[in-house]
This record gives C-alpha cells, structure tokens and sequence, in this order.
C-alpha cells in the first residue's frame, strides 16, 4: 500500500479497503526501519498522526463528507509552524521550541484530513542546496545514501522517495522544492508567490519564499496543491484569486496545439550530458504529443544567480535578526545584551547562516545599497521583463530543473559557489513570482540517477504546467513500464 500514489490510497480509503490508522501505520513503520539511513524526519509524531487517522476513519464512518485526500499521511518541512510540534527550521537556535499556533498550511492539512506524520529535515533556515547545512546532520538520497537528496527540503523528498510519505509540503525560495524532486525522482511544484499562504513559514527571504506541494505523481501534487492554496486574510501578500483548476489540468493533460518554449540560457555549458540528453528526449515526446516547440532567449536571465545572491541574503539578514537572544530562540552566556546576543548568535547559526548574513549586511550597508541590492533589484525587473516577453510567444517555458544528477555528499561543502550554481535553472522563477514545476524525465546515462524537467508558467496560471507535467509523465510511464521510483535500488545499499 505504501508503494501506491495519493490519490490511490484515498481510492482504498473511500472504498473501505484500508483505513486511515492502517495506512499511517504503515508509513510510520515505514519510518522506523529505514530513516536511520535516511534520516529524511527530524520529528516523528506517532501518536499526533494516530489520533489524526482515528479522527478521519470516525467521521467517514459516521457518513460525514470529508475531502479527496482525507486519510492520507503527509512530511511536512520544519519551517512551517505545527502548534505543539518542535519547529527547527533544521538550526540550533530554534531546537526544542513547540509553537503556540498552526500556519495557514497546517491548518489547512488538518481541514482536509491530512494526517501529519511530522517534521522533514533542511538546510537551517533553508539556507542551501544540498540539505548538508542542517544543525542536525544530513540527509541522504534514497537512491545512493552517499549522495544529496537536494535542498533546502532535501528531508520532504527524501520521504517520498523512501516511501515514508506519499505526500510532502516542501518551500521554495530559490528552487528548493523542485531541485530536491529533480534529484530524487519525484515531482515538487513552486506555485505561484502568494498562492500559498505563508502565515505561519520562518522567514527565510520573504519576497522570494513560497511553499508548496511535493508529491510522487503530477495528479497528486494538484490535490495537495488544491487543498492547501487560496487566499489568506493573515498574509499580506496573497493573491485573493480562486486556485487555479490545477487538478482538472493534470487530469486533461491534452497539449495539443500548446507552444512550449525551450530557454536558450537554461542548457548547454555546465549541465550534465545525461541531463540534457533526457531533457532533449521529453522535448520529443512533448512534440509527439501535438504540441509545438520554440526556442526564446531570456539574455537577463545570465545575471539571475548573481541578483538571487544580493536579494536573498539581505532579506534574510533582516529577517533573521529577531533571533537576538531577547525575542526569539535560545540564550546563551551572560552579561550585556550585545554580549549574549553576540554568544548566542555564534553558537545558534551555522556557517551557511552566518555567511549569508554577513553578505545581506554588507549589501544593506551605507554606501552599498544602491550599487549591490538596488541594482539586484533593478535585474529582478529585467528578468520579470524577459518572463514577459517569452510568455508572448509560448504558454509554458522549460528547461532542465537541475544542471546534474545528485552530487556525493561533501562533494561541494566548501565551494559555496559551486553548490549555489544548482539553482541556476530554478531561481529566475523565485525573482520573477511565476510558478514552476520538476517532473521527473529519466535516468541520466552516467550514473543511473534521476533528472528532472523543469515547466515555468505564468503567475496564477499553474494550471498549465500540470497539464503539460501529466502528459510527460503519462508518455514516459508508458514508455518505461513503470514508475521511475520502482528502478530505485534497495534502500541501504551503498
């Protein structure tokens, strides 16, 4: 049962074949044999998800109505508050702090009878790329537990692909959704910034930060997606616009006469050939499908990485001020407040943290704001710009969603810069508040490891690029035989 998709397993459900305690029974089981390998979960709440399932198979048998994933296990990423629930955001500062309230995510899980299985390991703060920056250790790749599972929320597809969730909620501030899907063969949706409420996430950069769902299959990814979106009165910055109808999309999944454009500067220098290869194959297999292929160029889109770099660290320098020792998070030493703050910053924030907000600092310094984070600001404008353009000429754009397969971990631990190309593909979306997707598009020829095809649509038309995931998916399921996570090799082989 664990092995079956979402929306299988609420099938099962609704037909009383399983109930909702069994099924997270044995996702929970699931957890206690192989994530000492995996370490995919921070927290695990065993007996909150019990009571959870108990609740939904009580109401479905008291013939109350309850929604299309009701029953259905969920990893949620720790940086997305659970009242009562230890939220770290993967950093010392914040270890053992419970909220005293749910995010608008959580409850809206709770409303639709997800069940909560508990919290997924990330890069602190979701600072990385890698899920190697967490104060708790890494987190390791299913297919290879020597390589990355991606970042920042390398721990919620590390779930999926281990088949301890069918479900995860990921958050994507610079591709930290689809570049761990890309890496472990599963799918990850950035929707649309401010499609998703984001009352109740820790603050990593605020204009760019979205959450969003992680799932195995593009028709799952829609009911979560459908299930956590809309509008929200607590966040300032939601879209109040009804969800796009991203389920009937990916149920459709009819291309036929949709323009696709490829992005010239998204290929070619710097990607594996593996990866290019499979990207190339799905590019077909979309042509045989009805719909048409063009090439756009986004110049702009060169100096993405560069801009991503100023913006982000400067938003998180700021928003990561308010752990001071005063208001939030742990206290350490004593003496002055500029002597605790000091001693408690030092030991609470790791490395990467600490890198960022020294980079964020500068660039918001006198004298450096105009020539580091405006002009950052002014190349956000020119890559919207380009967005614009390209979305004149096709509906959707693509491209690969990472430059290469899963990388060892270590590999890139003390080359910041190397580790922040691999976002390359996946940061103009952030910059630009449009939504994108990573479906998976084989295994690269080099390694045998998953790759992941990138589709971006435009804002609040995510619609479009479930369409176009379910058709890919659909053709390369039947081209395979089976799903791309069936090739996975026994977890625990090295």
């Amino acid at each position: 049962m664990i092995k079956k998709s979402a929306a299988e397993m609420a099938a099962a459900l609704s037909a009383g074949e399983v109930t909702s305690v069994e099924l997270t029974q044995a996702h929970l089981d699931q957890i206690a044999k192989v994530d000492g390998d995996v370490h995919a979960f921070l927290h695990v709440d065993n007996d909150g998800a019990i009571a959870q399932a108990r609740a939904v198979d009580e109401k479905r048998k008291s013939g109350e109505k309850v929604s299309p994933l009701a029953g259905v296990p969920l990893a949620l990423k720790d940086v997305l508050v659970q009242k009562g629930i230890p939220t770290t955001c993967g950093s010392k500062m914040l270890e053992g702090w419970r909220p005293p309230y749910d995010s608008t995510v959580v409850t809206r899980l709770k409303e639709n009878g997800i069940v909560i299985l508990g919290k997924t390991n990330m890069d602190e703060f979701a600072m990385g790329s890698s899920t190697e920056n967490s104060a708790y250790g890494p987190t390791h790749n299913p297919w290879d537990l020597t390589r990355i599972p991606g970042g920042s929320g390398g721990g919620s597809s590390a779930a999926l692909a281990a088949f301890e969730a069918p479900l995860a909620i990921g958050t994507d501030t610079g591709g930290s959704i689809r570049q761990p899907a890309a890496v472990t063969g599963t799918v990850g949706v950035k929707p649309t910034y401010g499609g998703v409420s984001r009352y109740g996430l820790v603050a990593f950069s605020s204009s760019l930060d979205q959450a969003g769902p992680c799932a195995r299959t593009v028709l799952d990814a829609a009911y979560l997606h459908e299930a956590i979106g809309g509008y929200d009165r607590m966040d300032s910055t939601s879209i109040n616009e009804p969800v796009p109808a991203v389920v009937a999309a990916a149920k459709d999944g009819n291309i036929k006469g949709m323009k696709i454009g490829v992005i010239k500067e998204l290929q070619g220098d710097g990607y594996q050939p593996g990866v290019l290869k499979l990207f190339n194959q799905s590019l077909e297999i979309l042509a045989s499908l009805g719909a048409e292929i063009v090439e756009v160029s986004c110049k702009y889109f060169d100096y993405a990485l560069a801009a991503y770099y100023l913006i982000a660290p400067s938003e998180c320098s700021s928003n990561l001020a308010r752990f001071d020792a005063m208001r939030y998070g742990i206290r350490v030493g004593e003496g002055s407040a500029e002597e605790v703050m000091n001693a408690t910053r030092q030991v609470g924030f790791g490395r990467e943290v600490k890198r960022r907000i020294i980079l964020g600092t500068y660039a918001l310094s006198s004298g450096y704001y105009d020539a580091y984070y405006g002009s950052a600001q002014k190349v956000r404008t020119l890559i919207s710009r380009d967005f614009d353009n390209a979305f004149g000429k096709a509906d959707v754009l693509v491209s690969p969603t990472a430059p290469t397969t899963a990388f060892k971990i270590g590999e890139k631990a003390n080359d910041p810069i190397a580790m922040y190309l691999n976002d390359i593909a996946t940061i103009p979306t952030n910059l630009a508040g449009i939504g994108g997707m990573s479906v998976p598009s084989g295994l690269a020829e080099e390694d045998g490891l998953p790759a992941g095809f990138q589709i971006m649509a435009p804002a609040m038309k995510d619609d479009r690029m479930y369409k176009v995931g379910a058709a890919l998916e659909a053709a390369l399921l039947t081209k395979w035989g089976k799903p791309i996570l069936d090739n996975a090799p026994v977890l625990g082989a090295k």
